[in-house]
């Protein structure tokens, strides 16, 4: 009775404003406003519980002490260790000695001298911090100070030390790291590098998330010998249903290094511009189609194709290419019907203007989707598109197309044999506008094309099913006719002039883009092997055309494809095109791929040839090896390499190997990377390039860092002759 009146007299002594503390011990006593309590001492506070040997709280000074083993926990993230803890109820101020503290969500443990918490703001002696075992941690920082914010995760370390074991490795006098995943602002990890051309490079985000719907992201690099610049990317998420981001930089070369590399620009600038909306037309419009809208922007600009290799110390992650494609789709869909309108501009980055580049602004279309007639034997559908192709300089023309497929089909021989017949009804309109640089007398007068072609089908299927796998085996044929015609104006002049490929290049041919229909059978077999689970083992196809010209009848290449799944993992993919003319494949495609749970590999070979005579300009052949394996020796190491050559040019394009070390608490990871980049000189991409040696370094010291965005890479370019 006595015990339970104790206790219940220090509830009320602890008691301020809407602050309760409990108090719970195996026995209490009582002298000069001292109350001590021994034994399996609990102590509950708000959402903090903290248990001790023993407790002693002073009336008069408010202080509640802990003594001996003491373990604190807040909410289930928490956990804070020590022999020695006062907390004052009425200030609100919290003291342990010595301090350990682990947030169990992120497995981050700090230890301390002492710490000091008033509210949520916690202030730190020297001590140190790692995210490894505490017993043997591979890695810590050991820092002069420390404060740490409960509610924001927050944690800031001062004139800190990064130890790798016993070994100092890197002194800042300042990091900060939030200790869990929410968006905030800050720096994020740097980038370090070493380049025998470059000098030394240095990259340091700053990532700004002052509202939960957007966030920018800038990132200024220094590149010792060759210059300075600065990209960004701004990400918005303006509704539900929508969002988008731009980005853009900015680089400016040194005097020296633009002289030496004979660059066609010193600087170097672009920005990309993404969005998508999934219901455009209801929040734009107010309104409540039941349809379905949408709107999808991908725009680019950018002066030359460096912007791209100098967005990041990466060059194996940028893709380059020597066209730039912006576009700008938007749509309404119903279940009959289809409108869209789709813009397309491309930039040459070979060129120095885009003056007399055709683009598309816009194409509108028009689709109506598949009917049906005759109780499912006739069907028909209706599909128009008109686009404005345009250009600065010279022609340009409005260019319509109609197409209405009309399809019959039925069934025989107990529906063992399906039959269709299609009809195509087909037209362009052609109208031009500009003048021509060099002028031309009736080659571009308007003009329109309208015809049909027909197709008659006839196929079978059949399915035979075994104990261990099942084989199926499909035959097809068809027979392709043309039908009427008629032309007047563009399409007519040029009707022998543009359909003869020597003279695709032809500047009145661009807009020539109707192909001249013959009469083609086509036969087509294909069989699929899958195991008692429905797992394809293999598949094999066989299709054959023969061409019947004016001329005569002129066999068409016989292709022959093949994926085969020689055992659990392994699997081989052939595509080859030959030519009966030529007495030699067009094209052959070969990839070898092997995948397990510990290793995968792939080997692809691409062979291409165009049979056209090298003196006209063309490069006749293409012979491309690329490859590619990953092992996981076990849980911790992981190796790759990676190998791409162009064999008709005899130039490797990319070779790479490397390793991963991971462990809980860090990754370390080793590359060693050969690369050829494009670079825009004063005699064009196409014929330049730069070949450049890497070491790339990647550390990251989990769960502060990632081994992907958040890690720090430090790359090193190694001069040709190494």
């Amino acid at each position: 009775m006595l015990r339970l009146l104790s206790l219940f007299i220090l509830l009320l002594s602890l008691l301020y404003a809407d602050d309760t503390v409990e108090i719970f011990a195996t026995s209490m006593d009582s002298k000069d406003n001292i109350v001590n309590a021994y034994g399996d001492v609990v102590v509950v506070y708000k959402n903090y519980h903290l248990s001790a040997k023993s407790a002693l709280y002073d009336r008069n000074s408010g202080d509640l002490e802990l003594y001996d083993n003491i373990r604190a926990t807040q909410g289930n993230e928490l956990q804070l260790l020590g022999n020695y803890a006062k907390l004052n109820i009425k200030n609100k101020e919290k003291t342990f000695k010595p301090f350990f503290m682990l947030e169990k969500k992120s497995e981050v443990w700090l230890s301390a001298d002492e710490g000091f918490m008033r509210d949520q703001q916690m202030n730190i002696n020297s001590g140190s911090v790692s995210g490894c075992n505490p017993n043997d941690p591979l890695w810590t920082m050991e820092f002069g100070s420390s404060d740490y914010n409960s509610d924001t995760k927050w944690l800031n370390l001062y004139n800190t030390v990064v130890y790798i074991y016993d070994i100092p490795v890197m002194y800042t006098p300042y990091v900060g790291f939030s200790l869990d995943k929410t968006r905030r602002t800050g720096l994020l990890t740097p980038a370090l590098g070493i380049s025998s051309k470059e000098g030394f490079y240095f990259e340091q985000p700053i990532y700004i998330a002052e509202q939960n719907w957007w966030d920018l992201e800038l990132r200024p690099q220094m590149r010792t010998n060759r210059g300075n610049g600065v990209y960004s990317t701004f990400r918005f998420k303006d509704s539900a249903t929508s969002g988008g981001e731009l980005t853009g930089g900015y680089f400016k070369e040194n005097d020296s290094y633009f002289i030496e590399h004979e660059l066609a620009n010193k600087s170097h600038s672009g920005f990309n511009f993404k969005y998508e909306n999934g219901d455009v037309l209801n929040q734009w419009l107010n309104q409540n189609f039941e349809g379905q809208s949408g709107l999808f922007m991908d725009i680019r600009s950018m002066n030359d194709v460096d912007y791209i290799n100098l967005s990041t110390n990466d060059p194996i992650k940028n893709a380059t290419a020597t066209q730039v494609l912006s576009r700008a789709n938007m749509f309404y869909n119903t279940d009959e019907n289809y409108i869209g309108t789709y813009l397309k501009y491309y930039q040459d980055l070979t060129k120095q203007n885009n003056d007399n580049t055709l683009q598309k602004l816009p194409t509108l279309q028009y689709h109506n989707y598949l009917n049906s007639l005759l109780e499912g034997h006739l069907f028909y559908n209706l599909d128009m598109q008109s686009s404005n192709i345009y250009r600065d300089i010279n022609k340009k023309v409005v260019q319509t197309n109609l197409n209405v497929p009309v399809t019959l089909q039925t069934s025989a021989l107990d529906e063992q044999l399906n039959l269709s017949y299609n009809t195509t009804l087909y037209a362009q309109h052609s109208t031009f506008s500009g003048a021509e640089e060099i002028p031309t007398d009736t080659q571009y007068q308007n003009g329109y094309i309208a015809k049909n072609y027909n197709k008659l089908s006839a196929s079978t299927e059949l399915t035979k099913a075994y104990e261990e796998y099942t084989h199926v085996v499909s035959f097809g044929s068809n027979y392709s006719f043309a039908g009427g015609e008629k032309r007047e104006g563009f399409y007519d002049y040029n009707k022998e002039f543009c359909s003869d490929i020597i003279n695709q290049s032809d500047p009145r041919c661009e807009f020539y883009t109707v192909s001249q229909m013959d009469n083609v059978l086509k036969f087509d077999f294909s069989q699929y092997v899958y195991d008692s689970l429905g797992k394809q083992i293999l598949y094999h196809k066989l299709s054959q055309a023969f061409f019947y010209e004016v001329y005569g009848t002129k066999t068409g290449e016989l292709e022959n494809e093949l994926d085969y799944l020689i055992v659990d993992g392994l699997s081989y993919y052939n595509d080859s095109f030959f030519n009966y003319k030529e007495q030699s494949f067009s094209k052959l495609m070969n990839q070898l791929s092997y995948g397990v749970s510990d290793m995968t590999f792939s080997l692809a070979h691409l062979y291409k040839d165009t049979f056209l005579d090298a003196s006209t300009g063309y490069t006749p052949y293409s012979s491309y090896l690329t490859s590619s394996a990953k092992y996981s020796y076990n849980t911790h190491f992981s190796y790759h390499v990676d190998y791409a050559y162009d064999l008709e040019r005899s130039i490797k394009k990319k070779s790479e190997i490397g390793m991963m070390y991971k462990k809980r608490c860090w990754d370390f990871g080793l590359r060693y990377v050969e690369n050829n980049r494009p670079v825009l000189s004063k005699i064009g991409v196409a014929d330049n390039s730069i070949f450049e040696r890497y070491i790339f370094f990647t550390v990251a010291l989990t769960p502060i860092m990632s081994s992907g965005r958040g890690s720090s890479e430090f790359a090193m370019t190694l001069p040709k002759s190494f």
